[in-house]
């Protein structure tokens, strides 16, 4: 989900060098958005991942 992210991060950043200003703007919403649930999805699967173990 990190690569979608960075991935909209490097079309904002062209389409911004490009002189694109809403494809750009559009790309970096999306790309903060995956970035976020990224995120959340990680700390949730930390937490579970934890929580979860099982001792021997």
């Amino acid at each position: 989900m990190f690569g979608w992210a960075i991935a909209f991060l490097i079309i904002a950043i062209v389409a911004a060098i490009l002189g694109f200003g809403g494809v750009a703007g559009t790309a970096m919403a999306a790309a903060k958005i995956i970035f976020i649930v990224a995120l959340i999805a990680f700390a949730i699967s930390g937490v579970l991942g934890l929580t979860r173990r099982t001792r021997p």
